[in-house]
């Protein structure tokens, strides 16, 4: 489905998959290579032409496009996000348990409004992570036609993300992390203009900061700007958004609106419903524009503890 030269893989990288630097170019994959990205990336070979149509290119995903395809025998369409980094240079940046995260969480999370991982699988070059396609456009691109959305409209909105339900569905994974209950990350990741003051920081931070997140979402549908513009680094972003004391936008976690359950009772969502079969038949206009990169963390879903970068999806 996806073509290209071989990778040129250091010789630290070729050690470590347990083959010499002098081997065939032929051997240098197989089978350390493959043995590493496994049990979460079973071993195949790529769906040729004759299984998919590759209909085109939907976005950017974090470790390589997202194409759009078309599964000839059960006539769907999905979505694949190809991993065009070969998976030596995956190794080489130290990013191979990131990609087998990502695979992990979106296994464990199972909602009607959670893109579905359908498959997913490794050749000797490249890893492939497929998912239900969603035809109308994400939220990014949505927002910068529209400028602005009505409040009712944010209503519906925040009520959706707060379930992680509705029009709305989060998909591509690639920076998520799981996290028991209690526990704390230090990573900074993600869109600067979206991160909480203890992420900023260096940690440690926990799924109060996803809320915060949510916030600065919230925030920007409605007025059509972010709160902070971004700023070049992480120590001048910080300086900037400590002044905020806005419910989610506190920068004391412990006080931040930081549960489902105090989220719904807020004056805003007054006269709103949370019922998820009402939300889904709310009508929303969507829109045909291409796909953009929007990243956000989100809350925890069904249960699973874990920070999520995601796409936002109309549907």
């Amino acid at each position: 489905m996806l073509q290209g030269k071989a990778p040129e893989i250091p010789d630290h990288v070729l050690r470590l998959a347990g083959v010499g630097p002098h081997k065939l170019r032929a051997e240098w994959t197989l089978p350390g290579f493959i043995t590493m990205f496994l049990p979460e990336f079973p071993h195949r070979t790529v769906p040729g032409h004759e299984h998919f149509q590759v209909l085109g290119y939907i976005a950017k995903g974090s470790f390589g496009p997202i194409l759009k395809v078309k599964d000839k025998a059960k006539q769907r369409t999905y979505a694949v996000k190809v991993s065009v980094i070969p998976k030596a240079e995956i190794l080489r940046l130290g990013v191979l348990e990131q990609s087998k995260e990502e695979v992990i969480v979106q296994r464990q999370v199972h909602h009607p409004f959670v893109h579905d991982l359908q498959d997913c699988w490794q050749t000797q070059r490249h890893v492939y992570i497929m998912c239900d396609y969603c035809s109308t456009g994400d939220l990014y691109t949505y927002w910068q036609m529209i400028g602005q959305f009505p409040e009712d409209t944010v209503q519906v909105f925040a009520a959706e993300l707060g379930c992680a339900l509705g029009h709305i569905r989060l998909a591509d994974f690639g920076l998520s992390r799981r996290l028991e209950r209690g526990g704390r990350a230090f990573t900074i990741c993600g869109t600067i203009q979206y991160m909480a003051p203890e992420v900023l920081s260096g940690g440690p931070y926990n799924h109060a900061a996803d809320w915060w997140s949510l916030g600065i979402l919230l925030f920007s549908l409605a007025t059509g700007k972010f709160p902070v513009p971004p700023e070049p680094d992480h120590c001048s972003m910080l300086r900037k958004v400590i002044i905020y004391h806005i419910s989610l936008l506190c920068k004391t976690p412990t006080r931040r609106l930081r549960t489902l359950d105090r989220f719904q009772r807020q004056t805003f969502f007054h006269g709103a419903t949370f019922d998820l079969d009402l939300l889904q038949r709310q009508p929303v206009e969507v829109t045909e524009e291409r796909l953009n990169v929007f990243s956000l963390v989100v809350s925890p879903l069904k249960g699973v503890d874990c920070y999520i970068s995601a796409f936002i999806f109309m549907v």
